[in-house]
């Protein structure tokens, strides 16, 4: 799924996959002792994000102090919502291809749902949301290319609905030239800026002289390179 989307080109950007160390096949001892490292986890969405959410912010209260919050992936949902839950000890939020797009899943998870916009429980807007469905009224916006996919966002009548904790936090997304969420993180930026984060940077690694990286980028032969973005990133904000 992640270690070699160039062998099977399941999205158009897949065949720019050269970052990951070996075949990425079972087999190869690299993505075998990757595999081996993988746990079950407990596949309800709702359940993960408040237990964590819950977590996260009794986190912060034992830190006392401002922090930067970063996530991947499943866990890219936990910083929003966290630093929803403590907007004052929050300093920052990263977000490495974070789980998206806004409202609807794509390329893997097209039929799920993600009712709140970014997450999929409730989530502090200005005006306030009682239910989403009516009150978080959608809109389709065009693909900005060919190898993107149609972003749903806010629609602009009635005026987007404002992420009141987060609009003050600098907020980075990361995404791989390779990876799967190539086609969509744009779209969960732009959610972000329509909702008021006006902060908010998206940084696609492939247009900054960083290339080849697919989902699991952390992880990935040229991890030093990306290192120096995220740091350059925290280093002026």
């Amino acid at each position: 799924m992640f270690t070699a989307v160039a062998k099977f080109k399941l999205w158009s950007q897949a065949v720019n996959h050269t970052q990951w160390p070996g075949s990425g096949l079972r087999g190869d001892p690299i993505f075998d002792a990757f595999y081996s490292s993988n746990v079950q986890f407990i596949d309800n969405s709702t359940y993960q994000q408040e237990t964590v959410q819950a977590a996260g912010a009794a986190l912060l209260d034992k830190i006392g102090r401002p922090t930067i919050l970063l996530g991947h992936s499943q866990g890219g949902f936990m910083p929003t919502l966290i630093a929803d839950a403590r907007p004052e000890l929050t300093k920052s939020i990263i977000l490495l291809e974070p789980g998206g797009p806004p409202f609807k899943g794509a390329i893997y998870n097209p039929n799920v749902t993600r009712p709140w916009g970014l997450v999929d429980i409730p989530i502090t807007y200005d005006p306030a949301v009682t239910d989403p469905a009516v009150d978080l009224v959608q809109q389709v916006h065009v693909k900005r290319d060919e190898l993107s996919i149609e972003c749903i966002l806010q629609a602009e009548n009635p005026k987007p609905r404002q992420l009141v904790n987060l609009e003050d936090k600098p907020i980075l997304i990361v995404t791989g030239e390779a990876s799967y969420h190539a086609p969509y993180d744009h779209c969960t930026a732009e959610f972000f800026r329509q909702a008021g984060c006006e902060k908010t940077k998206h940084i696609e690694l492939g247009k900054v002289g960083v290339h080849g990286n697919g989902h699991m980028l952390f992880m990935e032969k040229n991890i030093d390179e990306i290192f120096a973005v995220v740091e350059g990133w925290i280093q002026s904000n």
